[in-house]
């Protein structure tokens, strides 16, 4: 047995299809986590019981269960129920998972900032609200740049699991080829490269995000 590079080439072009699915629900899990993470950073910071508790229940949950656990419970309930297919269940689950994550990257990030800019916007007649989202958050978005990329490329590699549910993504798509010409290193290996690739153009677009944020602060 030996490891034939030419396969590398040959075997290329099988695979687009299933990289274009792994950067889609990847993203979509990523868009929908970014809006359930923000939410529950607000509700984690509230004061109110009833805003606080459920996000403190869902945050422990979903950080103390794995994504396959969490991906094949919303896939096998949620088709039960309502009928959901396999790509809908995987960006679902993507975007839980990736939500509790964030929202714990927000809160952090919101806490940062120091109390008295809170207190000198409210005493400029500004509400809370508005307090927040002008002065508090821009700020919290600049310190929560790095830890969102390293969560963003976290989730770029937990979409494997969704090979789980049959979803055709890149790990699945070696897998099948590589029953069927035996070359389980090379199908591997070519689908490494689109997730080296993938997290290679996120750390780049992170790191050019980081740069402006940094440029902008200083004038």
């Amino acid at each position: 047995m030996y490891y034939d590079a030419s396969a590398l080439i040959k075997y290329f072009p099988y695979f687009l299809p299933a990289a274009w699915m792994t950067i889609k629900i990847s993203v979509l899990g990523i868009l929908l986590g970014l809006g359930l993470g923000l939410t529950a950073a607000f509700a984690r910071i509230s004061r109110r019981t009833v805003l606080n508790a459920p996000a403190r229940a869902y945050v422990y949950v979903i950080r103390g269960t794995p994504l396959l656990l969490q991906l094949l419970f919303i896939y096998y309930g949620m088709r039960s129920v309502a009928g959901l297919d396999a790509v809908p269940s995987a960006v679902l689950a993507l975007g839980v998972h990736n939500g509790a994550y964030i929202g714990e990257v927000f809160r952090g990030a919101i806490q940062s900032i120091a109390p008295g800019q809170m207190e000198a916007a409210r005493s400029l007649g500004m509400s809370h609200c508005r307090a927040m989202i002008r002065i508090i958050l821009p700020q919290a978005l600049k310190r929560a740049v790095p830890p969102l990329g390293n969560q963003f490329i976290i989730a770029l590699k937990d979409s494997s699991l969704a090979s789980a549910i049959t979803i055709n993504e890149l790990l699945l798509k070696a897998q099948q080829l590589a029953s069927s010409n035996f070359m389980m290193m090379e199908m591997l290996t070519v689908a490494a490269f689109f997730y080296l690739f993938y997290t290679g153009v996120f750390t780049w677009l992170f790191a050019r995000v980081e740069a402006r944020l940094a440029v902008s602060a200083r004038t």
